[in-house]
């Protein structure tokens, strides 16, 4: 049985992104958040990237989905079914993060596209997808996603890396934005944001009293597995699970001992390649 409608998945060929309200519940969310904010582990391997005015933007990031919260979560048939539904073939994880924009401090992520980076990587094709869940409400308040609309069919954008961020030639960025229309993604909790690894999006930094955590679980078609290795995998079967297996999940420290956080500082290929292609 298919997940998408034809509408929904013809908004997304025509826009690169659709939302999905309401995919999980509030008690599926209370327990992600819940998770995710008591995880020591996670907040010892967080990396910031200095957004180029003074505030610092917190994120974690996994490769494998693994048997705790977050694996449930990235793994669950009614995201992966979805998923696979776009892409039109086999979904692997190809990794997983959750972006901590704190209240007053989360800084802003400048406009890029993630097969700017992922290019880098060696995957031939933009066939990829991403999906952000609302850990917390997303307003235009607290940095919600801004997308621009129908940027995924302008193909891939040069990326420069400018100081802790990589991002697209702003040149092109600002002249997409005069003939497409910015769309600022609000969310509340449990929705999710299904996009293209070619749409331009950013977010502004979150000025707001209130935290606007995201977990975001990235997704390559099967066929499109990278001719090389990077600090993402290669082809890796996932195995699904029952939506039901996300409250079944103790989110206690057990259940989360086995994610395997990297360490972007030392591991992010992607940015080495935008350094040596940079380079004189």
């Amino acid at each position: 049985m298919k997940l998408l409608t034809e509408e929904q998945l013809s908004d997304y060929d025509r826009d690169g992104y659709i939302v999905v309200r309401n995919l999980f519940s509030k008690d599926e969310i209370d327990s992600l958040g819940h998770a995710a904010r008591s995880d020591n582990e996670m907040d010892k391997s967080s990396t910031q990237r200095d957004d180029g005015e003074g505030n610092a933007v917190r994120l974690a990031l996994w490769n494998h989905p693994g048997d705790g919260i977050y694996g449930m979560f990235a793994r669950c048939r009614k995201m992966v079914d979805r998923v696979e539904e776009i892409l039109k073939d086999e979904a692997y994880h190809y990794h997983s993060k959750m972006i901590l924009k704190d209240a007053k401090v989360g800084g802003a992520w400048a406009w890029h596209q993630d097969y700017g980076y992922w290019y880098q990587n060696g995957v031939l094709s933009p066939n990829l997808c991403s999906v952000m869940i609302a850990v917390d409400q997303a307003t235009t308040e607290n940095g919600c996603m801004q997308v621009i609309k129908g940027s995924h069919k302008l193909g891939r954008i040069n990326h420069i890396l400018s100081g802790d961020q990589a991002g697209a030639d702003m040149e092109r960025v600002e002249e997409a934005k005069k003939r497409l229309d910015l769309v600022h993604v609000t969310m509340d909790q449990g929705d999710a944001l299904f996009f293209h690894s070619n749409t331009l999006h950013a977010s502004d930094a979150n000025e707001s009293d209130h935290p606007r955590w995201a977990m975001i679980c990235c997704y390559n078609a099967a066929s499109n597995d990278p001719y090389k290795d990077s600090h993402h995998p290669r082809y890796t079967k996932l195995e699904k699970v029952e939506d039901n297996r996300i409250l079944a999940i103790e989110t206690n420290h057990a259940s989360r001992m086995h994610t395997d956080f990297a360490d972007l500082n030392r591991d992010d290929t992607s940015a080495k390649s935008l350094k040596k292609s940079q380079s004189p």
